[in-house]
């Protein structure tokens, strides 16, 4: 994460972002919640062509005011503010005539704005705050006991959504790793999802992982149906399924020593490309890792590392290959 920007506020005591182009985006972003004017389009549509800086702000601006999670925290904090959220503007080709306002001093706005700005500041981190119920920042594990008294334990840098209501056991796992022991009940099926499968269940234990690219199955007892798209498939004790946006992949043998070993507080590697080896254990470190050699990028490596200390493990398995490791301030570790 990088350095948090200074904050100003200008002589009529309006807060002032930074960066022009980003508090340009925020006050176009207000002016146009209450005046449709097709003057005022005409104004914004050529701010907005005049500088590629000022429609990529605009563009994740207004992105991160339509995701549900944005809304929902605005909404709230709104309602604790005597205020109301307005509705996004959804096209810029909106030519309905309203009266305008004074916007400026409005207050309408505010919780939906300054929950953008920090969102803008502290990235994806936000957001998926604000849609879970229980995260790990790098390096943390913690064990949950859900309402049904399952179990879930998730890894490092994870992120999971509960929904017990209404006699519902689901979860969503936003982001990271997780192994769920479920209470055995016929009446209510258990469901997992990420981002590109769900995972149902009546009593088990298994792990799921998700990434950009794929989530993973792997089923330590018990049996999961898998669903991607109509595809389905049915584990048993000991295999592994894989789904992307492709679709699922066949069903294979797990390693379930390798597969779930960080249950243990380990992280098992056998003939795993380094590269490869090495961004799974920068998932357990908190600072920057940068690889400024491609020496050893053909390489295979295996090995036992322990996750309570990824500086050590990153650097045991960097020397295994022979390549230094230098620690600057901030915890950045470059591999050269």
């Amino acid at each position: 994460m990088g350095q948090k920007p200074t904050e100003d506020y200008g002589s009529d005591g309006e807060y002032v972002h930074p960066d022009a182009a980003t508090d340009q985006a925020l006050d176009w972003f207000m002016r146009l919640q209450d005046d449709r004017d097709p003057e005022t389009f005409a104004q914004f549509e050529a701010w907005r062509r005049s500088d590629p800086r000022c429609e990529d702000a605009y563009a994740r601006l207004s992105a991160m005011h339509g995701m549900e999670a944005l809304r929902r925290a605005s909404e709230s904090d709104a309602r604790r503010l005597g205020s109301s959220v307005p509705a996004p503007v959804l096209a810029f080709d909106d030519r309905r005539r309203a009266k305008p306002r004074s916007w400026r001093p409005a207050m309408a706005g505010l919780a939906a704005v300054l929950l953008v700005m920090i969102g803008w500041q502290y990235g994806p981190e936000a957001v998926l705050r604000w849609q879970s119920d229980y995260m790990t920042a790098a390096g943390q594990r913690d064990t949950i006991t859900l309402p049904d008294g399952s179990t879930v334990a998730i890894n490092t840098s994870t992120a999971i959504a509960l929904d017990f209501s209404d006699g519902r056991r689901h979860v969503s796992l936003l982001e990271g790793e997780a192994f769920f022991d479920v209470v055995h009940d016929p009446a209510h099926p258990f469901v997992v999802d990420g981002p590109f499968a769900e995972v149902e269940v009546l009593g088990t234990a298994f792990g799921v992982r998700t990434d950009s690219e794929r989530d993973t199955v792997v089923l330590e007892r018990g049996s999961v149906l898998v669903s991607r798209r109509g595809e389905d498939a049915l584990l048993e004790p000991g295999q592994m399924i894989m789904a992307s946006a492709a679709g699922l992949s066949a069903v294979a043998s797990a390693d379930l020593d390798q597969s779930l070993a960080w249950r243990d507080g380990r992280i098992v590697f056998r003939d795993r490309p380094f590269a490869a080896a090495l961004d799974d254990l920068e998932r357990y470190y908190g600072g920057r890792v940068m690889l400024m050699t491609d020496r050893a990028s053909g390489r295979l490596v295996s090995g036992h590392y322990r996750i309570d200390d990824p500086d050590i493990a990153i650097r045991t398995l960097a020397r295994s290959v022979g390549i230094d490791v230098t620690r600057f301030p901030g915890g950045i570790l470059i591999l050269r």
